[in-house]
């Protein structure tokens, strides 16, 4: 198979980790997303992931509710990091089972 391109960046909402769940991550969505971005990179493309965080934390709405603005995106990035890490685990060998 021949490809477009050989470096490609993926940009992926929180929420695309909920599935059905109304907050979070869904065990079962973040594997299909790691598999498919395996599949992709066998391709041999470098795949650059992006993720929000807005499943878990969304610091605009906590800021109008009266916490401190800064604060608010702080615990958005670390959103953030929670689901990147979450994304990576789904992408190893070993990762969690879904319960």
């Amino acid at each position: 198979m021949t490809v477009k391109y050989s470096r490609v960046l993926l940009k992926l909402s929180g929420e695309a980790l909920m599935g059905e769940t109304p907050f979070g991550i869904d065990p079962g969505v973040a594997t299909s997303i790691a598999q498919q971005i395996k599949q992709v990179h066998a391709l041999d493309v470098q795949v650059a992931v992006v993720i929000g965080g807005g499943n878990i934390w969304r610091g605009l709405s906590a800021s109008s509710k009266g916490m401190d603005r800064a604060t608010a995106d702080y615990m958005g990035m670390v959103a953030t990091v929670l689901n990147a890490m979450a994304l990576q685990t789904r992408s190893k060998r070993r990762a969690y089972r879904r319960a």
